[in-house]
């Protein structure tokens, strides 16, 4: 694993116990910079770089899956899991100049900070796309990405349908889903 030298482990700063959880948040989580780096490069490569709701909705999605059992442990085991995230997204290089946006959202997940609309959700893929297995329920849009849970019945034709159009993407964070 390649970890950034100057990049998110440098910006391993924030003090957790000053801070404080965010209210109605999960609390702070204490993380090596290894793994602080790892949350990091899936928002980077996960989500549009410059939007702080995609980036903070992918961290949110990271961080679910943490607590998740069926998930492996640590935010690095997680992000590397075979066909889950995008493909080199440990170790690809990211632009310097997205290195303080990045370190400020990935500080502000490890705080305790959620994207309110991605609730529980454990999976995404890029807005736009189509899939229609009868066990997805969308729940949010945002960074240029789809949120949604899987449930454990087949949900009507009518809500197996990406319910967020191209054109929505950027207006689905500021408005419940369908069916909500």
């Amino acid at each position: 694993m390649l970890l950034l030298g100057a990049g998110l482990s440098a910006c391993n700063t924030m003090d957790p116990t000053a801070t404080g959880a965010i209210a109605g948040q999960k609390g702070p989580l204490l993380v090596s910079d290894t793994e602080r780096d790892c949350l990091g490069r899936a928002m980077y490569f996960e989500s549009k770089r410059d939007d702080a709701e995609g980036l903070l909705a992918v961290g949110t999605v990271v961080m679910n899956r943490l607590e998740a059992a069926m998930f492996p442990g640590g935010i690095c085991a997680v992000v590397g899991q075979p066909g889950q995230f995008a493909t080199g997204v440990l170790t690809k290089p990211m632009r310097e100049k997205d290195l303080d946006k990045i370190a400020e959202v990935t500080d502000a997940v490890l705080a305790g900070e959620r994207h309110p609309k991605v609730g529980k959700a454990m999976y995404f893929h890029t807005a736009g796309y189509r899939f229609h297995y009868g066990n997805m329920h969308y729940v949010a849009a945002a960074g240029g990405n789809v949120f949604y849970e899987k449930t454990r019945t087949k949900l009507p034709a009518t809500q197996i349908a990406t319910p967020f159009a191209s054109s929505q993407v950027a207006t689905a964070v500021a408005e419940p889903s369908a069916g909500q």
